[in-house]
């Protein structure tokens, strides 16, 4: 099964695909969508939605698991991260993918074992697992992490069922 990660923001936004059988994951792609620096935040959703359909288009996932919105201090910058996010999932939506919700958290308790992991520790485990020859950068790193927390969710549901 192949798996879109999705770490949703105003400014970039990552990606990860990889591909999974419930216990070994293998890396297929990741990327970051730029957003220009043009003040139409508007066409920045808009390229979110583009450019994830093109993702989508070529790797050809089987599902999509998008990271939740967290608290930010600054209220406008949490907006902003939830219309980048509602972008993504429309654009996972559009292109017939089931969409999975994973908190921040539950992403870093995936891959570090711990839920307040730094970014560079997740960036580490990410490429650790994935046995990847570079370290991918945050944005990707953090999109190829939801991949993987939604490989082992699936893992887990699969072995509770039998």
């Amino acid at each position: 099964m192949r798996i879109l990660g999705i770490d949703p923001g105003s400014r970039v936004t990552g990606y990860g695909v990889i591909v999974t059988n419930g216990q070994d994951h293998g890396f297929v792609a990741c990327g970051t969508i730029r957003m220009a620096t043009s003040p139409d935040f508007s066409g920045r959703l808009l390229t979110i939605f583009r450019d994830l359909g093109e993702v989508i288009s070529t790797h050809g996932p089987h599902a999509a698991a998008v990271e939740e919105v967290f608290l930010d201090r600054n209220p406008r910058a949490a907006l902003k991260l939830g219309h980048a996010r509602g972008a993504a999932v429309v654009a996972a939506l559009h292109n017939g993918l089931e969409v999975f919700d994973y908190t921040p958290r539950k992403v870093k308790q995936a891959v570090a074992g711990y839920g307040q992991a730094e970014k560079s520790q997740v960036q580490h485990m990410v490429r650790a697992l994935l046995e990847l020859d570079a370290v991918p950068s945050s944005d990707a790193a953090d999109a190829l992490a939801v991949a993987i927390c939604h490989a082992h969710h699936i893992a887990m549901h699969h072995r509770h069922r039998l």
